[in-house]
């Protein structure tokens, strides 16, 4: 099974790869990818996903072999370049900021391709963010969620995620951002204010430059007063890496509301679980 978006899985099937995910956590690593290979299409300013990806194959036994993703902008046809990787690999793993490659990988692909993240969507990220949240909130399902910011990869994951788990998910941000139509899951806001006593989760994204300006941060930039006036235990997810000062302010990031730099751990048990999950299915 390929995992491109989000929406390729059900709500029963994130159940199963949380419950993978809580096995790996446990301690449950026997080497479950042992004589297995994984081709890695990875830029070298990736951080977080590319360590975790790489630490949780070796971790389980498997290989990584690693190319920069620009590999797959040559003239091949990518039908043929799969053709020929899955001789000699178990599953592919991208990071390429062109959503359509991935999708014709997939398209003639045995093996599994799994979205390590595009200008489109970023699916193993938000799946780990719940996951935690999972953790935190036994209740996640029940919860709202804000998210403050442009559209972009992070806030489109969301409003998924959103979809196939029947969350509530409140956009908030300058005209002309919107997703896509309002439903019983996906609320577009312009005014900040008006929702922020409802939520139990806000989420931001850094910020493109032509929002990085006084009239946006004085609007919608997460500051702790702004905080305080959410749910007493509200919790302050902003999509790594962030910018004090822009998206969030550094009293925000410095307050207890902030999950931490801890709640990312678990990036590598649901990549882990996402790696099993789609070679078992």
């Amino acid at each position: 099974m390929h995992l491109l978006d989000i929406s390729d899985l059900s709500a029963d099937q994130i159940t199963d790869i949380f419950h993978l995910a809580d096995k790996l956590h446990s301690g449950n690593t026997d080497l479950q990818l042992k004589n297995k290979t994984f081709i890695l299409f990875f830029p070298e300013t990736s951080l977080r996903t590319r360590v975790t990806f790489e630490k949780g194959i070796n971790d389980l036994g498997g290989r990584c072999l690693l190319f920069p993703p620009e590999t797959l902008n040559k003239r091949e046809a990518l039908s043929d370049v799969i053709g020929y990787l899955e001789n000699w690999a178990d599953g592919i793993i991208v990071r390429h900021p062109d959503f359509s490659k991935l999708q014709k990988l997939a398209e003639k692909s045995s093996i599994p391709i799994i979205n390590a993240m595009t200008s489109r969507n970023h699916p193993c990220e938000i799946l780990s963010d719940l996951y935690t949240l999972r953790n935190l909130r036994p209740n996640f399902k029940e919860l709202v969620y804000t998210f403050v910011g442009p559209k972009g990869n992070i806030s489109r994951t969301w409003m998924d995620a959103a979809d196939v788990l029947n969350l509530t998910f409140n956009h908030v941000c300058v005209p002309g951002n919107e997703m896509g139509p309002e439903s019983s899951n996906y609320t577009f806001h312009t005014d900040l204010e008006a929702v922020l006593a409802e939520t139990d989760v806000l989420l931001t994204d850094s910020l493109p430059d032509e929002l990085r300006n006084e009239d946006y941060f004085t609007k919608y930039q997460i500051t702790l007063e702004r905080l305080r006036s959410a749910k007493p235990e509200a919790l302050l997810n902003p999509c790594p890496p962030f910018y004090r000062d822009e998206e969030v302010s550094s009293d925000a990031i410095s307050s207890n509301h902030f999950v931490g730099y801890e709640f990312k751990k678990n990036l590598l048990y649901v990549q882990q679980a996402i790696i099993l999950f789609c070679l078992s299915h």
